[in-house]
């Protein structure tokens, strides 16, 4: 188990963190403040039964208004306060109880973050998991126990001297990427900032990543959220940037033109502030130089410097923003002054978001550089003929099929690396495509990779008959 102190990432804090704190518990907070005054009649809990006289002195002294009673309370026995609320959270059945217990506990932590380790001490003296009795509870059909726990959940994971244990950890984690992935589910924002605490943790960061979850929160940018809840999941993206190893990846993702996306039709200054120190670390935290020039290349595609030249015509209160836009300005610009062809088109393939750039159609290019997309194994091939099979949009497409076609007219064994790689078949299911353009261009492709057979073989024939006089027949290759 991993000590706090060691992990512990140094973040800025952002100016309005404390105000989007409040605001992104809203649905939850209103909630609580409805809970919290209808008082529980702990006496009939009591005489009931149903919970033990010592659990009730200690409830009834602990609820009351006087910050100073509470605190006073839990200095006299801070184990009975983690004794008294597990036996409730356990033994109450009614959720209006229920509820107005978990609040009791998160009011408990937010007064004072070091009180986490009553509930640590507890459970190590009793040789049982911190972590049992809540992740039980976020089962519960109940909207508001299950994310009013949660929120205890990350308290605890964050606020602890110890990190959360792997299991658990990548249960909680795999449960919050769940809730994101809900329809209309009207605590998103809630659960938003469970990952904001969480993701600022290291261990806890990989812990995200193995359950799919950068590309949960780009899957949920991609669809239509409020600008706070795009603020706060580009927050988690933001934190997860300042490892150096997760920068790197973060582009396999696709987040850059997502996020440029956003970008472009921002409204909010915190939106667009949260997307720039994004864009920022992806090139100054990634430790690769060539991974760092990728980025840059795929942010001038996605058209990412005539945003910012709008942004510089803007004032903006927080120096900070005006600072990420010189930054990304100046490494921008000059990631376009030394770049060359195939840089731009290998990172636009990577990008997905084929267009019809200069580079596609110029003979130059692909004489020069066909031979290289057999680099790394065939990425950019592989991509291209991925694209063919997964692509709704007829420019992607048409772009993609030409491609090919240019590829197999300049690669002498073009063909066969097509073929091998399923390339042919997906460019002839596209002959019946609804898109008159797409149509188009996949016939001239699949002309190209029938005439380069002919040139194949017409160049055989002539070898065989020079090479071997009055020899009788040519070998022919397979059929196309």
């Amino acid at each position: 188990m991993a000590n706090r102190s060691a992990i512990k990432d140094i973040i800025p804090a952002l100016p309005d963190e404390k105000i989007d704190m409040l605001a992104a518990t809203s649905v939850l907070q209103q909630q609580a403040a409805d809970i919290r005054n209808q008082r529980i009649k702990w006496q009939s809990y009591l005489q009931s039964q149903m919970i033990s006289k010592e659990d009730y002195d200690f409830v009834v002294a602990f609820d009351t208004n006087d910050p100073a009673a509470r605190e006073a309370k839990l200095k006299e026995n801070p184990n009975q306060a983690a004794k008294t609320f597990l036996n409730l959270l356990g033994h109450v059945s009614k959720d209006q109880t229920i509820q107005y217990v978990l609040i009791m506990i998160d009011d408990m932590l937010q007064e004072d973050s070091n009180r986490v380790e009553i509930f640590r001490e507890h459970s190590s003296r009793k040789r049982e998991s911190v972590w049992g009795p809540f992740l039980n509870l976020l089962n519960r059909p109940d909207g508001f126990i299950m994310h009013m726990t949660s929120r205890i959940i990350a308290k605890i994971a964050c606020w602890s001297h110890e990190t959360m244990e792997k299991t658990d950890l990548h249960f909680y984690l795999t449960w919050l990427k769940d809730q994101l992935k809900l329809n209309n589910n009207e605590y998103i924002q809630s659960v938003a900032r469970c990952l904001q605490m969480m993701l600022r943790i290291d261990e806890y960061r990989f812990a995200f990543v193995s359950v799919d979850g950068i590309s949960t929160l780009l899957s949920v940018l991609s669809g239509r959220v409020n600008f706070q809840v795009q603020y706060q999941l580009i927050f988690c993206l933001w934190v997860l940037t300042f490892n150096p190893l997760l920068a790197e990846k973060m582009n396999k993702f696709n987040v850059i033109p997502i996020l440029a996306d956003i970008l472009s039709d921002s409204v909010k200054e915190k939106v667009t502030r949260i997307i720039l120190a994004v864009f920022r670390n992806l090139i100054e935290k990634v430790e690769d130089g060539q991974v760092a020039k990728e980025h840059c290349i795929a942010m001038v595609q996605c058209k990412v410097l005539k945003q910012l030249s709008i942004l510089e015509q803007r004032k903006f209160d927080d120096e900070d923003i005006t600072e990420d836009i010189e930054y990304l300005n100046d490494r921008l610009q000059a990631s376009v002054q030394d770049l060359s062809s195939f840089d731009e088109y290998s990172t636009e393939v990577k990008s997905g978001r084929l267009e019809w750039s200069p580079v596609h159609k110029s003979a130059k290019f692909w004489r020069e550089n066909a031979s290289r997309l057999n680099e790394k194994n065939y990425e950019l091939l592989r991509i291209l003929v991925h694209l063919l099979e997964t692509s709704k949009d007829p420019l992607v497409l048409s772009v993609a099929s030409f491609d090919i076609g240019e590829y197999v007219r300049h690669y002498p064994r073009g063909k066969h690396v097509i073929e091998q790689l399923g390339g042919k078949q997906r460019v002839m299911q596209l002959l019946g495509h609804e898109d008159p353009n797409v149509r188009y261009e996949a016939l001239l492709a699949v002309q190209k990779l029938m005439v380069h057979n002919w040139e194949y073989l017409g160049k055989q024939l002539e070898k065989e008959q020079t090479g071997m006089p009055g020899s009788g027949s040519a070998q022919v290759p397979a059929k196309a």
